[in-house]
């Protein structure tokens, strides 16, 4: 292996395995409450999950991780990971916060109960500055025109099968037209 590849495929990992910082969550959840889109479900959900910063890289095969806090009713319960691989045309790496509205308490179970996992299907309403995307978790695309961070327009921010998945791109640039789902680990404090 080159060492062009191997420098590569070292910054890729670091991308997608970032360190989280404890300020890192109250900053994720400040931009997520001062969102238009976001502000409200803090109102009326049952429990929320937040991932300050979750890496993302690929070339052909690509990969995600982050990790994440779990709050009920406004209390912090527990943490979690995410991991995703992918699979299709893909090339780039970026980092974005992912916020997850669970509606009540039969989602917050599920959610919860273990080894939870999102197919290809889940769909994540981008919150960016400029361009504002709705992405499925597998990574297909399409885009709209949009104000600002806190100002997106959305089209779709309702709950879909008792959950509602939000993301805040960070920064980088990626392509893909890739399948993969997400899968989550939980351990209560």
């Amino acid at each position: 292996m080159s060492k062009r590849l191997l420098g590569l495929a070292a910054l890729l990992c670091l991308l997608v395995s970032p360190l989280t910082l404890a300020g890192e969550y109250d900053d994720a959840l400040q931009s997520f409450r001062a969102a238009k889109q976001t502000g409200p479900f803090f109102d009326n959900a049952y429990g929320y999950v937040v991932f300050p910063t979750i890496g993302k890289g690929g070339f052909g095969i690509g990969g995600s991780h982050g990790s994440g806090r779990v709050y009920a009713k406004g209390m912090y319960v527990g943490d979690t990971t995410m991991t995703q691989l992918t699979v299709g045309l893909q090339m780039g790496a970026q980092a974005f916060s992912q916020m997850i509205f669970l509606e009540d308490e039969r989602a917050f179970k599920s959610f919860t109960s273990g080894n939870f996992e999102f197919s290809a299907q889940a769909t994540a309403v981008a919150i960016t500055a400029g361009v504002s995307a709705e992405a499925n978790t597998g990574g297909g695309t399409a885009t709209s025109a949009s104000g600002g961070r806190n100002d997106a327009n959305v089209s779709n921010s309702g709950y879909r099968k008792g959950l509602a998945i939000f993301t805040i791109a960070r920064g980088g640039l990626m392509y893909e037209a890739s399948v993969g789902g997400q899968k989550f680990t939980y351990k209560p404090l």
